[in-house]
């Protein structure tokens, strides 16, 4: 479709009620959103979280224009799969703790901004990461980040959310150890030892600004290596991250391709968007402008 053309004023809404806001604010968005001039042709509070899939997959399938999906990272990135090639608008309304798709659109985190968003930006092409043939919508993880998302307590999570993620995050690195990394790009072989991988199709991770230059239309994957095997250099890294962008260069070690392949020793989980989804080995790719979301004009 052409950039041009206007934003749909129809739509079906999906909200995660089990993300950190969801439940309370799905009234609140309905609301919202037609007082904004959308017109919903139907709302689904979803409380299993089994549902969503199904719920949006109709929705698309109905010949909805648009669908407005409401929840944090780990929703977003489970519904794209069904927008790919599509003749349909994706808009979210950012409902999680760390928003990190959200932040790398542009989108505003409140709801009335998102909302705001939704009745008045424009059209924007997209690309999406593949793992081992899964659409993700941002970035992935390999190292610490599963063994947090394994183990964090939901509650922790729930409610005091990047600041109780943090603690546990620190207190998983006592136990974690690193693993040797081989990245297979543009008939190459890199072989090193790391303590973190993050396979970036934008910027934010974890709802900091990680990977710099991850565009999510640059036609290109970003896998990110923090390189050595001293936990401090992690430590380092995250702080420089928090802190001193200038310096998280020091720790990392960054991969460019539209397709790669990604092996660990020993064979580790990866984090798909705050969920576990996958695991090495695993071929990485891009897909160009596979769909088509609403950002601020």
């Amino acid at each position: 479709m052409p950039a041009s053309e206007p934003i749909p004023k129809e739509a079906v809404l999906v909200v995660n009620a089990h993300s950190r806001k969801g439940r309370v604010l799905f009234r609140r968005a309905t609301f919202r959103l037609r007082e904004a001039g959308i017109r919903l042709i139907s709302a689904h509070a979803i409380r299993k979280p089994r549902d969503l899939i199904p719920t949006v997959k109709a929705a698309v399938r109905g010949g909805a224009p648009m669908v407005i999906v409401g929840g944090g990272d780990g929703s977003l990135s489970s519904a794209v799969d069904e927008l790919v090639d599509r003749d349909c608008v994706f808009a979210l309304l950012p409902l999680g703790t760390a928003n990190s798709f959200a932040r790398t659109l542009g989108i505003p985190l409140d709801l009335d901004g998102a909302v705001r968003t939704i009745a008045t930006g424009r059209r924007r092409r997209v690309d999406l990461g593949i793992i081992d043939g899964d659409y993700y919508a941002n970035s992935a993880a390999i190292g610490l980040s599963p063994l947090i998302a394994a183990t964090v307590p939901h509650n922790l999570k729930r409610w005091l959310g990047r600041v109780g993620y943090l603690a546990w995050a620190l207190r998983c690195l006592i136990k974690f150890r690193p693993f040797r990394l081989t990245v297979e790009v543009d008939g190459e072989s890199h072989s090193l030892i790391a303590l973190e991988v993050r396979i970036a199709n934008g910027a934010f991770h974890g709802g900091v600004e990680v990977v710099e230059g991850a565009e999510v239309d640059s036609g290109e994957i970003v896998v990110q290596a923090v390189t050595g095997s001293d936990k401090k250099r992690l430590i380092h890294n995250w702080f420089s991250i928090l802190a001193r962008p200038s310096a998280r260069s020091e720790t990392v070690q960054d991969f460019r391709g539209c397709r790669m392949r990604i092996i660990t020793e020993p064979p580790l989980p990866i984090s798909i968007d705050g969920e576990l989804l996958g695991r090495t080995p695993a071929t990485i790719e891009v897909a160009e402008r596979a769909i088509e979301v609403v950002v601020p004009a």
